[in-house]
């Protein structure tokens, strides 16, 4: 019955869109999808009449949702019953639909574009993550790539050029391409700097890192993006693709810019600052884990130096899930750099043994390095050691379920349901 009522609301969902005709913005990728349509909606917000995605609903429910404005009734018969009875009465929709579009399994991509094909297609990066699902890296490649085969010649693909695999779906496409990173393109981020703080304790409401970069556009520096709170290369990217969505819809980079640097804020569980517990600083990466995203985080941890001898860099890691047949070999490069970045190993999880078994023999002292089986354990043991001065980097795949690690060790727990993931009764009820 729940899913005979599915099928009718992307009916309804799909008619509404044939007729409405709103500017469909579908941003793709392994990593960094959320914190792109962030940092589009910051930039397009003041400008344009816009819905986008909430929570993480990105698949052929959630993005069916996501254009009505609606959250899910989750196992309520009747729940849907009224949601299909109100997507009936919808006489518009927003003029800009800015939505996330994931893909686990192959054929996902042209499933949600079935439903709502994109004016603007962003692709932020290709990773073995979800490859669970795929034969190989380059099928998760083409599964994204195909977005662009969905746009019109009037339309544009905007595409991460630091990735080789996204750059090359410029072929793929008739639409128009803009293309960003800190390589060649028609949006070049330079000189991406992180400030961060180099003393012994870290206090609520503080700032505690900022990142800079220039923005180059037809061989001239333009702009300049100054991210309070924001941490490196990421959120750089991220606020560049954003930039040239909002140029191509004539909002123009200046203004983007300055939106940005007001208003791109912290997003819960995605490299955000938090301050710990004893006068200790949290780097919040708990929402996912892929592969790349991880190795960022590391090199951002990496970036921090303590104030004091005494004060640690501390990896906290999960689990990275749907890794397939790349599981093994992946955990064992996240070993290596925890190995080169952090003063303190943390490992969560039963595949994380692979990490610790690397770290290990890229030289961390046994004493250095501590495994559980559980994110509560972890917390508990961090709940013990962390001191002033420390910076705590925490991350894993959703399953691992690392935001229980954060909120053991955060300064302000009763703020959890503001600043961390997955705080709703669902999550905490299990």
């Amino acid at each position: 019955m729940k899913q005979f009522l599915i099928k009718k609301l992307q009916n309804r969902v799909r008619k509404l869109v044939n007729k409405h005709k709103p500017i469909i913005i579908a941003v793709t990728g392994s990593v960094g999808k959320t914190s792109t349509k962030e940092a589009i909606k910051v930039a397009l917000e003041p400008y344009v009449n816009l819905r986008s995605t909430v929570k993480n609903y990105n698949n052929e429910i959630g993005v069916p949702l996501s254009i009505l404005g609606e959250n899910s009734p989750g196992k309520s018969i009747w729940g849907w019953l009224r949601l299909l009875n109100r997507a009936r009465k919808v006489k518009r929709l927003p003029d800009v639909l800015l939505l996330e579009y994931g893909a686990d399994h192959p054929g996902d991509i042209g499933k949600l574009c079935g439903i709502a094909k994109p004016s603007i297609a962003v692709v932020t990066g290709v990773s073995s993550v979800h490859a669970e699902y795929f034969t190989n890296i380059e099928e998760i490649a083409a599964e994204k790539a195909s977005i662009v085969g969905f746009l019109a010649s009037d339309n544009l693909a905007v595409l991460n050029v630091d990735d080789k695999r996204v750059s090359a779906m410029a072929q793929k496409t008739t639409a128009s391409v803009l293309t960003y990173g800190v390589t060649a393109s028609d949006y070049q981020l330079q000189d991406i700097t992180i400030s961060t703080r180099e003393d012994e304790s870290f206090e609520p409401g503080e700032v505690f890192a900022h990142t800079s970069a220039y923005i180059e556009h037809n061989g001239t520096v333009i702009a300049q993006l100054k991210l309070k709170n924001k941490l490196g290369y990421a959120p750089a990217m991220a606020c560049a693709a954003a930039i040239a969505v909002a140029d191509y819809l004539g909002i123009g980079v200046m203004n983007a810019v300055k939106e940005l640097n007001k208003h791109y804020g912290a997003v819960p569980g995605r490299l955000n600052p938090i301050p710990g517990i004893k006068g200790s600083l949290i780097i919040d990466d708990s929402y996912n884990a892929a592969p790349t995203s991880m190795q960022n985080g590391l090199k951002i941890l990496k970036m921090f130096r303590p104030g004091e001898e005494v004060d640690r860099r501390i990896a906290v890691l999960g689990a990275m899930a749907e890794l397939g047949q790349y599981s093994d070999d992946e955990h064992r490069m996240i070993g290596l750099q925890v190995a080169t970045s952090a003063d303190i190993f943390v490992a969560v999880g039963e595949v994380m043994h692979s990490a610790v078994d690397s770290a290990k023999e890229a030289g961390m002292g046994a004493e250095s390095i501590e495994w559980f089986g559980t994110s509560e354990e972890a917390g508990r043991y961090l709940d013990r050691i962390v001191q002033q001065g420390d910076i705590v980097f925490v991350k894993g795949s959703q399953s691992a379920r690392m935001e229980k690690v954060v909120k053991d060790i955060m300064a302000e727990p009763l703020s959890a349901p503001e600043v961390l993931v997955r705080q709703e009764p669902k999550w905490l009820n299990e």
